[in-house]
């Protein structure tokens, strides 16, 4: 499954490449975020807890940042594992563009799952995996404001 989107962001780049590399933020934004650590230099584990259609588990996550291009571009490769209900894997990348005073982001990510996620159909599985992305670019975004 692919998704993307773009969102305006009311800061220079700079900053908001701060952000997207701090544990701390990005714990508060991510939905369902119970724990963030930084295990290497681009590498980091955390525990999610996500809800799809009838499906609901935590996921013990491992992300890595590759292809680092600061303050402009960088791509998250991460894999969840949720037990019984399955797995996810993917790939996001994300490019900052300065445009007047703030920043236009936009991402295009892959994701595939397995197990019972895959049983739950691709319409349910984008629709929710599109909403957490609004989420947390929401509350990423807000912290701007």
């Amino acid at each position: 499954m692919e998704i993307q989107g773009e969102y305006w962001i009311d800061a220079a780049p700079q900053h908001v490449w701060q952000d997207l590399n701090d544990p701390e933020v990005l714990r508060a934004c991510i939905p369902g975020c119970e724990s963030i650590s930084q295990v290497g230099d681009d590498e980091y584990e955390c525990d999610v807890i996500a809800k799809f259609g009838p499906v609901k588990a935590k996921f013990k996550s491992k992300l890595s940042v590759c292809d680092s291009n600061p303050p402009h571009s960088y791509a998250i490769v991460g894999e969840g594992k949720g037990g019984v209900v399955g797995f996810g894997k993917g790939r996001a990348d994300v490019q900052l563009v300065a445009e007047g005073t703030g920043t236009q982001l936009r991402y295009n990510a892959n994701v595939t799952v397995g197990g019972k996620l895959a049983q739950i159909g691709s319409r349910l599985l984008s629709a929710t995996t599109r909403k957490l992305s609004d989420q947390f670019f929401s509350a990423f975004s807000d912290r701007f404001e």
